[in-house]
């Protein structure tokens, strides 16, 4: 049994609505199984299960993980807890439901990726995000909200952001719905509620007058504002709901026996103490990508050399970053050290548009297809990932060579339409004869050899856009053995004798890879961007920001830093909170390192 605190104690016996507060590894996840097993024991009737609500797959791994070390709790009660991510449980809700707010009987999901694409023609019409004025950024966003309706409504092509809109206007308006959910759900536990939307919010109020609602949250974890996270969530909650409170800051079961969590603190205020803190390392660098780089190949190292040390195959370290960009240099970086260090072999936690379109490309080129508008779909696909890899923030670029791709196509058509062969110097030449080496690869009917070998011939060929291609699709990680992507492949080769439906598989598996809940927690060195660690732990965290650049010994610029600028702005309330949650990540050891000549303005003293 559970060793528990008095405070966790509390929430077990307590009725009703409840607020269960604490820090980073504080236990309220773990305490929320504990009461979700003992309401299965106690209150459930047949076909009832308590839903355990969290944002992300990843969190909603962790919560697996900590179900099934809980050996308190019995397979039958572990059954009856259901655990999702918001956006599949609103999806659940929207397809049974959704005509009852206007949109039709038969949906599907609009993809990020492809969100993107059928915005293109909007964004395409403005200039870059940080070039607009307040008015055009309005205007932007009236036409794209307008477009999301439209698409949703018009050809059943609901996009996520939609979901908890909807959602929220079909339970407020029909207390039928309420019913049904409620009577399903009688208990739900809400993981990380301090950050959940007005929309989300607008949820959890409907559902909260027929079902018994256990938020759990760190105020100082509220890291989503740029989502529309609200610092007043909880009194939100607690006007609504009026539930017990429960206050677990003071405990801290993750890192024990370190002073990780107390140096997460600290940097809430930015008041240090002097004494160092156990399990808390600092390492500094020159300002140069080199000297960058080697320090952190070597806290690497001699990290994966620890955790090795301690004799298990599930370690985990992680790589936490502050942007996007930093992501791909540091994963960049482990594939190609300097000097004679080998490959770190490791995964990186990228954004997934250019991935997922990326292997849209490979997976048609898998198919051979010989029909004769062959190279129109490849080429509509390739602009597909030309307008949507960069998500909501499309580069000026890509939409101009999607246009131009177009257009050179629709030039090529007409040449053939004529009799008359393409120029040889056309825009499409190149891509062309990379298509054609592609499509005339002997496959074997290994899915993994024959993805690889497809898209070494992108990485070897002349298009430039191609390459990118390939290089992007470098992050897909669905045909690893036992994936439902690669079985779906081999089962494809098997049935047709090729891979014929490899486009429509390779869709169908990133749709439920999406949704999908049963992840292991990532073991191994893991590279990500700080925001995507919220809600995860590793046993060891290596925090690596950027560093100036320098003329005649001025910084002139000084991307990549966890405090934009590496300037003080005073307070930086959300960067703290970033920074905190990064830190507390980790069960051993974290390592911060930073610029020596110019230090995270976060690990000075306020003072």
């Amino acid at each position: 049994m559970v060793d528990l605190t008095q405070a966790q104690k509390d929430v077990l016996i307590t009725e009703g609505h409840q607020l269960v507060v604490g820090g980073p590894g504080s236990g309220k996840t773990t305490v929320s199984i504990l009461k979700a097993a003992k309401i299965a024991r106690e209150k459930l009737r047949p076909g009832q299960r308590i839903l355990f609500l969290s944002f992300a797959r990843a969190t909603v791994s962790r919560v697996f993980e900590a179900i099934d070390e809980q050996q308190s709790v019995t397979k039958e009660e572990k059954r009856r807890i259901e655990v999702d991510t918001y956006h599949s449980f609103f999806w659940r809700i929207l397809k049974a439901h959704g005509y009852l707010v206007g949109f039709p009987r038969r949906m599907t999901i609009l993809t990020p990726p492809n969100e993107a694409i059928a915005l293109s023609t909007i964004r395409s019409a403005f200039k870059a995000q940080s070039k607009l004025s307040d008015e055009e950024k309005a205007q932007k966003a009236a036409l794209e909200v307008a477009e999301r309706m439209r698409l949703a409504t018009e050809e059943g092509k609901v996009c996520f952001e939609l979901f908890a809109e909807r959602v929220a206007i079909l339970l407020h308006g029909s207390a039928k719905v309420r019913e049904l959910v409620s009577t399903m759900y009688p208990f739900i536990v809400l993981d990380e509620f301090q950050d959940t939307s007005a929309q989300q919010w607008r949820v959890v109020e409907a559902i909260g007058n027929s079902s018994t609602l256990i938020a759990l949250a760190d105020p100082e974890q509220r890291i989503f504002d740029f989502i529309g996270a609200d610092p007043k969530r909880l009194n939100h909650f607690k006007e609504a709901f009026k539930p017990s409170e429960h206050d677990l800051a003071n405990e801290n079961h993750r890192s024990k026996g370190t002073d990780i969590a107390i140096f997460g603190n600290h940097l809430l205020t930015g008041n240090f103490r002097d004494e160092p803190y156990q399990g808390v390392e600092f390492e500094g660098f020159g300002s140069n990508p080199n000297q960058a780089f080697t320090s952190l190949v070597a806290q690497v190292l001699q990290a994966r050399q620890r955790l090795i040390a301690l004799g298990r195959r599930d370690w985990s370290l992680a790589i936490l970053v502050p942007t996007k960009r930093m992501t791909r240099l540091v994963s960049d970086n482990l594939s190609a050290p300097f000097g004679k260090v080998p490959p770190i072999t490791h995964t990186a936690a990228v954004d997934m548009e250019g991935p997922i379109l990326a292997a849209e490309v490979i997976a048609f080129l898998l198919q051979q297809s010989i029909h004769r508008d062959r190279i129109d779909k490849f080429v509509d696909l390739l602009c597909s990932f030309l307008n949507g890899r960069g998500g909501a923030t499309p580069t000026k670029g890509n939409l101009a060579d999607a246009v131009r791709f177009r257009s050179a196509l629709e030039k090529w058509n007409g040449y053939l339409a004529r009799g008359k062969a393409p120029p040889g110097n056309g825009v499409l030449q190149t891509t062309f004869a990379v298509y054609q080496a592609a499509t005339a690869i002997t496959l074997t009917g290994q899915p993994d050899a024959d993805w690889t070998a497809v898209r070494a011939v992108l990485e070897a060929g002349a298009c430039t856009r191609l390459v990118e291609v390939a290089q992007e699709a470098r992050n897909v990680r669905l045909l690893e053995r036992g994936t439902q992507l690669r079985q779906s492949l081999s089962q494809d080769w098997r049935d047709t004798g090729g891979y014929k439906n490899a486009l429509a598989i390779t869709r169908q598996a990133f749709v439920k890879e999406h949704f999908a809940t049963a992840h292991k927690p990532e073991s191994g060195v893991v590279i990500m961007n700080m925001h995507k660690a919220k809600g995860k732990q590793f046993d060891e965290v290596i925090i690596f920001e950027g560093w100036p650049k320098r003329f005649k010994g001025e910084i002139v610029g000084n991307p990549d830093r966890i405090v934009g600028g590496n300037v003080n702005t005073g307070a930086m309330t959300q960067a703290r909170q970033n920074f905190r949650v990064s830190v507390t990540r980790a069960k051993i050891r974290t390592t911060v390192m930073s610029p020596t000549d110019d230090v995270c303005v976060l690990l000075l003293s306020a003072e």
